[in-house]
Order: C-alpha cells, then structure tokens, then sequence
C-alpha cells in the first residue's frame, strides 16, 4: 500500500466503522495505559529510554494498592487524584471501617465517574479477615496476586554487530536474542519478594568470575516485609528511596512537566520501595528499613553496596600510576569487549537516613545521603560541565516541609551538596473554586548542586544549574469539557549542554478535553519551547542563538459494541534556530476484543526532517511493558499485538512491529547498522499466575 492511499485509509477509516457500530456501556480495562500516556506524561523530545523509564507505571498495574491499607502518599503516587479526592478515600475509611468493594468509591462525593475509571486498574480491596492469623509463609504461598514472567524479543534483520565480517573490535559476544523472566508475590501493606534476570540482545549467558558475571547480564532481587509492629518497612535487595521532593533521594517515578499540569508537580513522599525495573542504574543494592519511634517520629536508614559499569583511565605522577573512572556508563550493554571491560569496574557504597515527622496534616523530615565511590570520578572536561560532580565523595543534608490544609497542599525542599552549591523547590497545589484548580512552583538549583540520586522537577536533565517559576492551572466547565494549561519560566545562570551562554527560557503548554460520553475522547494540544542552543560547534567561540519547539497534538479516542475500539492521532512539531524544520506523524489504531482473544493494531506515516522534529508516540506493548518508540525519517510504521488467556493461570502475548523507511537504504550506525530499509522486531511473553 503506498503512502499516500495509508494516508487516506488512516483518515477514513474511524469514520466508515462508526456507522455501523455503536458505543458500549463501559471503558476498556486497558483505558488507564492508552490514556494516562496521554494524560501525564511529559512531553518526550529528547533521546532517552522512555519504555525502560515509564516501567514504573506500569509496576502499578501489575501490583494494584489495596484501598484498606494505601496511604495518601500512595495515593498521590498515581497521579491521578486531587488532595481532596485522597483526603476523602482515607477519611471515608477511618469513619466507616474497611472497604468492602472497590465500587463503594461511587459514593464519594469528589470522585467523578471518569476519575474511578482511571482508578480502579490501580486499586483492590482484599477481605480484612482474610488469613488474619495466618503465619508469612503460609500468606506467601497462598497469595493469588504473584506471576512469572518469561519474555523473548529479537530483530529479524541481521544487525553488522553479529556478522562474521565485523572486526572483533565492534562484534557483538552474544546473540540476538533478548531474553528476560520475572518473578513477584506481594501483598500491600505485608510483603513483597521477587526477582528480575535480563540478557540484553548481543550478551552473552556465560560464567565469568573475573568480570562479576554469572549467567544472565543483569539479575535484580527484593524481599520486604510491612507493618511488624514498630518495624513499618523492611527491604532487603534492589530498593529506590523516594522522600521530600526528590532533591537529594528522588529514586521513585517524577512526571515532571506535561498534560498533567497541577498534580505531577508534587513528588510522593513514599518512602522505601522495592526496584524491579530493567534500568542497571538508578537504584540501591543492600538493606533499607523504616521504624516508628512514637505515633508521630520515624526513622528511616539504609546502605548500599553495588558496582557500576565505568570507563577507567590512568594517570602517573611521582612514577606511580593512578587508577580513576572518566566516565559512569548507564547503557547497561555488554555487547562489545570495550562494553564488556566498562562492566562493574566501580564500586559505589552509599548510606543515608531520614528522620520524619509525621502527624495529620504535616509531614516534615531531615535528610542525610552520603556516596562514595572507590576510585574518584572525573568527567571528560568541557566547557559547560565545570561544576559537574568529580571526586570520590559526595555528602547531602537537607531538609522538607508538606503541609495540607482543606483543599490546599504546601510541599517544599531544601537541600545542600556539603562545602559545594545548595537547591530548593517549593510549590502549592489548590483549588479555588469547584472548577478551578492551579499549581505553583518555584525552584532554585545552584550550578555546583551535586545529588547523584536526585529527581526533582527540572527543566535540564539533571537537578543543577536552574532557577524557575512555573503556573499551572486547569478549568473543568462540565463534565464533558475542560482546559488546562501551564507556563514555565527558567533561567541558566551557567552554561549547558549544547548551550554554551548564561540564558532565560521559556515553556507554554495548552490543552482542550472533551468527553462527550463515556467511550468519546477528544483532545487538542499545543506547546512551545523557547531556550538557546550552539549555532556551531566547529570552532572555539560558540555564537547562539534561540531555538524554538512547537509541538501540536490531535487525537480521538471511542469505543463501539463492547468489542471494537479506535484511536486516531495527528501530532505536528517545527523546531527554527537558523532555519526551520517540521516533522509529523499520523496513525491509525484498531482494537477488537474478542473476550478471551484481544488484537491491538496500528497503522502510521511519518515525515520528520531531522532529529529534532523526532515524533515520540506511545505504543501498546505485553503485559508490563512499555513501548515509547521514536518515528524519524520518512516511512511507516505498524505492528499487531496478540493476547490469548491458554487456561484459566497462563497468558500469552505475541507482538510484531515493521518500520519501512523510504528515505534510506540502510537503518542505524556502528554495530546497529542494518544492510536495507526495513526493520522488523517480534517479542513474545508468556505469564503463569499460581
């Protein structure tokens, strides 16, 4: 089919299928994957691992919070609730008893019909009589929420890293395959044990003792145990750690700016939690534990001790020779020998302690990190990484504040890198009348503010070098409309990556929502980014210049007879510095349920003129997983989901995706180059529940 006629199928077919189907009753469950990728998420357009980032979200699906036991910070973490809709899950709990049903959320007065929608693939209520007395490993092996999860996945086409003809410098050691398997039982408020193993395509499975290597590449592990008495969590394993607003321990999933315009703006206050993504960096390896000193006072500790991947160079002086690491390697490849050498060649040990108060309204704490690396840590200089962290030793102290008051949420964060630069964050989430809710938040982050675990709202990838304010407001008029919006205003008082000049910046975004019914969705967006960026990088005296992004969005989302459903969307973006370049993509995506058997499909054109005008798009993918794939060039795109439930305990997944590009003969660069214009990827999972 040429493009031009996918074009016109694209447009037309919604259209031709609504008139002989009509709507059903009630959403599909998988509404809250599709819509919160559209709801929340920031906007994607730089060139990071976005599936292996948004795993968190989907970790939610698959371990649901329980309405008895979650608490507000727990709530909030969905990004889905106002502070009043929270405020009134836990008052009507402590006034009424336990939950038994997750539909008596209908009688909450705040919750509207479409914020339960959203909700409940998050949440379950378990019998609160159920296995009281029962001992741990009897409710270990008698929970019904665990699973094993085993997946495959491979590009068909022959990539130059695994052909005989590459020199050995670049060979890939393994194959193609990317295999990967999990296991977790858990149950909110009690326990949680699980591990995680993942051979990346060109690892090998092997034994290798002198490189820290024992069959798969990457092996992750937790236990934890909740709520024994004065002991309220206990982690032995992976861990992240998630307090205050992210400035010094930011380890839990941030939105950070997006659709979402006033509740992504407040980080959770969560706590310890246990790590299960496939990101080989980010997370802790050791012992995390949270204790109730009195009704109000908490302390919370841990340590950590794992290897990171690294380059390493040398240096002589006095005729000895000086081992350090020039750079910290997050890829988590290990492919090629020079891959192969980085792996876990630095030890990283960190400790810390958080000490919290807590009490109705108020929660406030002090925060101690520490990290210190074996060998010191020494950037490859540049021209705008002069403050960037080097040494050996990194030391935090800092200090949060979060206060609610009726309809009205105060959070902030001070902190300070010891004998270096400090940072704050401070904001207010609010409604001011029944239709009209806004945010606000402002934050400050010195140049040589160094937190190597930080994850605060920033407008640079890391937490440094930025000052802002930012507005966020949305106005619901009925049911069926709302507009949102939020304008940021940041600052560079040093120079950036690809920005070599103090600067001011700017952001805006706009969003129209309409909801004619519960199976219609409509909405319009439009953003745009105005900060500097080198005009050349081919000589020593940078000029530049401002280069401004804009980013529009159309998309439909409806539903028909309980069995089919479609998703229709156009997304535009031009980015001008010295010229201007545009890109678009449109797509069409067909669904049919068919109860046990479900088909996902899409059809996509793309015309991007270069890489800033890259169309990141969510795509539906297995049973926690993530797709957020990035359409560059010229071509199509379209791939077809399988889901089959074999019995009653096993379900199977099968995927295929083909890209076709017809502004190139071959695909990719290095080892990743592919001889010709198409690239096909088959992934395939089975799940066992017990």
């Amino acid at each position: 089919m040429s493009a031009k006629y996918g074009l016109v199928w694209c447009l037309l077919l919604p259209f031709l299928s609504g008139s002989f189907l009509h709507a059903q009753e009630y959403p599909r469950k998988e509404y809250s994957m599709e819509r919160l990728a559209d709801e929340l998420f920031p906007i994607q357009d730089i060139d990071l691992n976005y599936e292996e980032l948004y795993e968190n979200i989907a970790q939610m699906l698959g371990n649901p919070l329980d309405l008895n036991k979650a608490t507000t910070e727990e709530l909030r973490s969905l990004f889905i609730l106002q502070e009043n809709q929270v405020e009134e899950i836990i008052r009507y709990r402590e006034e009424n008893g336990p939950y038994l049903s997750v539909y008596e959320l209908q009688s909450l007065y705040t919750l509207d019909l479409n914020t339960i929608y959203k909700l409940m693939p998050f949440v379950q209520v378990h019998d609160p009589a159920d296995q009281i007395n029962a001992s741990l490993l009897h409710r270990i092996l008698s929970e019904k929420n665990n699973y094993f999860i085993t997946r495959y996945e491979r590009t068909l086409e022959d990539r130059k890293g695994y052909l005989s003809t590459t020199d050995s410098v670049s060979r890939y050691a393994g194959s193609p395959d990317k295999l990967y398997a999990r296991f977790r039982v858990n149950r909110t408020g009690d326990f949680s044990f699980g591990f995680t193993m993942e051979k990346d395509a060109g690892e090998t499975i092997a034994f290798d003792p002198s490189r820290k290597k024992t069959g798969f590449d990457y092996y992750s592990f937790h236990g934890q145990l909740q709520n024994k008495g004065r002991i309220r969590n206990v982690i032995a394993g992976d861990f992240q750690a998630q307090f205050g607003q992210g400035l010094i321990l930011g380890g839990g999933f941030g939105m950070g700016k997006g659709s979402e315009t006033i509740i992504t703006m407040r980080r959770s206050n969560l706590g310890f939690t246990p790590y299960t993504s496939l990101n080989e960096f980010g997370f802790f390896r050791g012992v995390a534990i949270s204790c109730r000193v009195t009704p109000s006072l908490f302390i919370h500790s841990f340590g950590s001790h794992l290897y990171r991947d690294a380059s390493l160079s040398s240096d002589t002086t006095s005729n000895a020779t000086f081992f350090f690491s020039s750079s910290l390697i997050t890829t988590g490849f290990h492919r090629t020998p020079t891959e192969i050498a980085r792996r876990k060649q630095l030890r990283e040990n960190n400790y810390g302690a958080v000490l919290q108060f807590r009490k109705r309204s108020l929660d406030a704490g002090v925060i101690v990190h520490q990290t210190l690396f074996n060998l010191p840590v020494y950037p490859a200089p540049r021209l705008y990484n002069q403050y960037s962290f080097s040494g050996d030793k990194n030391t935090n102290a800092g200090i949060y504040l979060n206060y609610t008051f009726a309809n009205v949420t105060f959070f902030s964060e001070a902190a300070h890198t010891i004998r270096k630069g400090k940072a704050v964050v401070a904001g207010v989430l609010g409604s001011l009348t029944p239709k009209l809710d806004v945010s606000l938040l402002y934050r400050k982050y010195d140049r040589d503010f160094q937190s190597v675990y930080s994850n605060a709202v920033a407008e640079n990838t890391l937490t440094q070098n930025e000052s802002g304010m930012y507005w966020g407001w949305k106005y619901q008029f009925t049911k069926a409309y709302s507009l949102s919006g939020y304008v940021d205003l940041f600052r560079f008082p040093w120079l950036r990556f690809r920005g070599y000049a103090p600067s001011n910046g700017s952001e805006w975004l706009l969003r129209f929502n309409y909801q004619p019914s519960k199976t219609v969705s409509i909405f319009l967006q439009a953003r745009e980014e105005n900060k500097i960026r080198n005009l050349s990088n081919e000589t020593t005296i940078y000029q530049t210049a401002i280069g401004r992004k804009r980013n529009y969005w159309i998309n439909l989302d409806y539903a028909a007879d309980g069995r089919w459903s479609f998703k229709t969307r156009a997304q535009f973006s031009t980015y001008h510095l010295a010229s201007t370049t545009k890109g678009f993509a449109i797509m069409q995506d067909v669904n049919l349920n068919l109860g046990k058997f479900s088909v996902t499909t899409r059809y996509a054109l793309f015309d991007t003129d270069d890489d800033d005008n890259r169309q990141y798009v969510y795509e539906n993918d297995v049973w926690l997983a993530f797709s957020f794939p990035a359409y560059y060039g010229v071509g199509t795109r379209t791939y077809i989901l399988l889901q089959y439930p074999l019995t009653r305990k096993i379900d199977l997944w099968l995927r295929w995706a083909h890209t076709r590009y017809t502004d190139r003969d071959t695909i990719g660069s290095g080892s990743e180059w592919i001889n010709g214009n198409t690239r096909n990827d088959l992934k395939f999972q089975a799940r066992i529940r017990f």
